[in-house]
C-alpha cells in the first residue's frame, strides 16, 4: 500500500505543482496508443480498433484497414500516438480560441476586479469546473485555460480513481484472510493481486485522463454567459463565528444571564476543594442512622423486610 500511494502521490503532485504534467500526459498517450494497438492487432479486429480510437482519443483515425494489417504492432502503435497527439494539440487550440471573446466580455462588462473564471468542461458525461486566470488567459491567447484544464481534469480523474482503488484493496484483504483453509499464505495471495489491481487501476487512469482531456468541450454558445462566471477562493467569515451575550440568551435559556456567571480569562482560577472522605464504618460498628444497633444487624433487617415482601408479592425466592 505504502508503495503504491507514494507513486499515486508522485503523479498527482506532477499535476498540482506543474510539473511533469506535460509529459505525463505525453506518456499517456502513448501508453494508450500501444495498448489498443497490440490488443486489436492480436485480434485481427480492425472495426473494433477504430470505435476504440473515438473512445480513446476522440478522433476518426485515419489509418486504414491495409495500414491495420500490414504494420506491426510498434509501427502502428507509433502512426496512432502520433495522430492522437496532433488531434489533441488542434484540440486544445480550439478551446482557447472559443474562450478569448468570453474571457474578454467578462473583463468588459464586469470590471476590472475580477481576477479569476470559472469554467466547466464537458466530455458529455460528467463536468469538472476549471478555475483560471483571466488576464493571463487572454495575455497567452489560451494557453493559460487549457493548461488550468489539464491540471484539474488530471486531479480529478486520478482523486477518483484513488479512492475506487482503496475501496477494492479492502475488500481484497478481507477476501483473502480464509486463504489459510486452503493451505496458502494469505499475505503472498494479497501482494500478487494488489500489484494486479494497481496496474488495472493505472492503465484504466491514463485511459480515463486522455479520454476525458480530448473529448472536453466549452459549453454551448447559448450557455456560456451563464456557466462560466467569475470564480473566487472562499474564505470562511470569521465574523459570523462570534456570539455576544444577547445573541446566546435569545438562542436558549441553558446559559445564565448574568455576565459572571460566563468565562472571564482574566480571573484568577478557581482552587478545587479536596474531597473529604468520611470515616470507614466497620461491620460490627454502630449504624450512623442513630438506632445504636451495629451495621451488620441493620443489614440483616432490611434484608428480611425486603424478602418478606418478595413473599408476599409471590415471588420465587
Amino acid at each position: 500500500m505504502n508503495k503504491q500511494r507514494n507513486a499515486v502521490y508522485e503523479k498527482r503532485n506532477h499535476a498540482l505543482f506543474g510539473e511533469r504534467l506535460s509529459l505525463d500526459i505525453d506518456n499517456a498517450f502513448s501508453i494508450v496508443a500501444e495498448s489498443l494497438a497490440s490488443s486489436f492487432k492480436e485480434q485481427e479486429d480492425f472495426e473494433g480498433f477504430k470505435l476504440a480510437c473515438i473512445v480513446n482519443f476522440g478522433m476518426d483515425t485515419s489509418i486504414t484497414q491495409d495500414d491495420f494489417k500490414s504494420l506491426d504492432a510498434g509501427k502502428l502503435a507509433d502512426k496512432l500516438y502520433t495522430e492522437a497527439i496532433q488531434s489533441y494539440t488542434n484540440h486544445v487550440d480550439s478551446i482557447g480560441k472559443k474562450a478569448i471573446p468570453v474571457f474578454k466580455d467578462i473583463r468588459a462588462s464586469q470590471g476590472s476586479h475580477i481576477e479569476n473564471v470559472v469554467v466547466p468542461f464537458t466530455d458529455g458525461r460528467k463536468a469538472i469546473n476549471v478555475l483560471a486566470p483571466l488576464d493571463k488567459t487572454v495575455e497567452t491567447n489560451g494557453q493559460a485555460l487549457t493548461s488550468s484544464m489539464e491540471k484539474s481534469i488530471t486531479l480529478a480523474v486520478i482523486d477518483e480513481a484513488w479512492k475506487d482503488h482503496l475501496r477494492s484493496m479492502d475488500d481484497l484483504k478481507q477476501s483473502v484472510q480464509t486463504a489459510y483453509l486452503e493451505q496458502k499464505d494469505p499475505l503472498v495471495i494479497y501482494k500478487v493481486e494488489a500489484f494486479q489491481l494497481f496496474n488495472n487501476m493505472t492503465t484504466n487512469l491514463n485511459k480515463d485522463i486522455i479520454a476525458f482531456l480530448t473529448q472536453a468541450n466549452l459549453p454551448d454558445q447559448q450557455q456560456q454567459n451563464n456557466q462560466i462566471k467569475e470564480g473566487r477562493q472562499e474564505k470562511t467569515d470569521l465574523s459570523k463565528l462570534s456570539a455576544n451575550k444577547d445573541q446566546i440568551d435569545a438562542a436558549g435559556n441553558d446559559y445564565a444571564a448574568n455576565e459572571n456567571d460566563y468565562f472571564d480569562p482574566s480571573a484568577p482560577p478557581v482552587k478545587q476543594e479536596p474531597i473529604r472522605v468520611g470515616p470507614k464504618i466497620g461491620r460490627n460498628d454502630p449504624c450512623p442512622c442513630g438506632s445504636g444497633k451495629s451495621t451488620n444487624n441493620a443489614t440483616e433487617k432490611a434484608a428480611n423486610k425486603i424478602s418478606q415482601s418478595l413473599q408476599n408479592f409471590g415471588g420465587i425466592f
